[in-house]
């Protein structure tokens, strides 16, 4: 598969307008972001890729950002050795310790986690995935049935998994995501997780305890309906991928619309994760 790198400099920028400028580019479609010395590289893949809806997103920023871009091709068999180059291991409330394969183990973490991503979004050092690895490591995970949406690496579930949940069904709309849920899976000897390609209609009829959601807000406001009819009452959510103002508001509003109540949130930087029950 072949995708599209847009390499992003600025010569004036806070970390906040970066971060609203990544998440209108990942409501277009690009779900792979890397910090560079000027600014970011964005990936999407090449079928996803659509000039006249980047320039759109720009516009917006016209007066507030201070930059440059230009657009690649680059061959998914080309990512790997780029993120070798960059990736360092992650440490999560010294609890978790993620990995890449060409790491050292770490065996005084309770949790570790071999990653793998190819283009697929996850490897924990984004603040929406610590922040739902937090809420993993602190939450009732043992013997739950639990759904991962838009799983990425599946970084996630298998988190979960190591945890003790009794059964995992990770989604994904990306056929990369898909494929490296089930090679991380496997890195990390993890049975339990079955991975799908698809959106919300792939949502199997199975009662879940725990949903885990780390999406952008208008997918989470468009999937919320679903989440309500497979999660268990007095089931819980983990939803990341969004600010507090105002995609917070807007997402318990919708869920308040099917009986799922607001519990809680955290912030790092300007991203949100939230905790909500049924």
């Amino acid at each position: 598969m072949q995708y599209i790198q847009v390499t992003f400099s600025f010569t004036e920028v806070q970390e906040y307008q970066k971060d609203l400028l990544i998440d209108e580019l990942a409501n277009i479609g690009y779900n792979t972001f890397e910090d560079t010395a000027d600014g970011f590289d964005a990936f999407v893949d090449l079928d996803n890729y659509n000039e006249e809806a980047l320039k759109e997103v720009m516009i917006q920023f016209e007066g507030e950002l201070k930059y440059s871009y230009s657009v690649s091709e680059i061959a998914a068999e080309n990512w790997n050795e780029e993120w070798e180059k960059n990736f360092e291991p992650l440490i999560i409330d010294d609890q978790c310790y993620i990995r890449a394969t060409f790491h050292q183990p770490q065996p005084q973490y309770q949790y570790e986690i071999v990653i793998d991503p190819k283009m697929a979004f996850g490897t924990g050092h984004h603040q929406t995935t610590t922040m739902m690895m937090q809420y993993i490591l602190s939450a009732d995970i043992e013997g739950k049935i639990i759904l991962d949406m838009g799983c990425g690496t599946g970084i996630l579930a298998i988190l979960a998994s190591k945890r003790g949940a009794k059964m995992l069904t990770a989604i994904d709309n990306d056929d990369v995501c898909y494929e490296s849920t089930l090679e991380n899976s496997s890195l990390n000897n993890i049975s339990n997780i079955a991975a799908l390609c698809g959106g919300k209609e792939s949502i199997p009829e199975t009662s879940f305890d725990i949903i885990l959601a780390n999406i952008n807000r208008n997918i989470l406001i468009d999937q919320i309906s679903r989440y309500a009819e497979v999660l268990k009452e007095n089931g819980s959510i983990f939803f990341s991928g969004f600010y507090e103002s105002p995609d917070l508001e807007m997402i318990s509003e919708t869920c308040k619309e099917f009986g799922i109540n607001y519990v809680s949130h955290k912030k790092i930087g300007e991203w949100v994760a939230a905790h909500f029950k049924k």
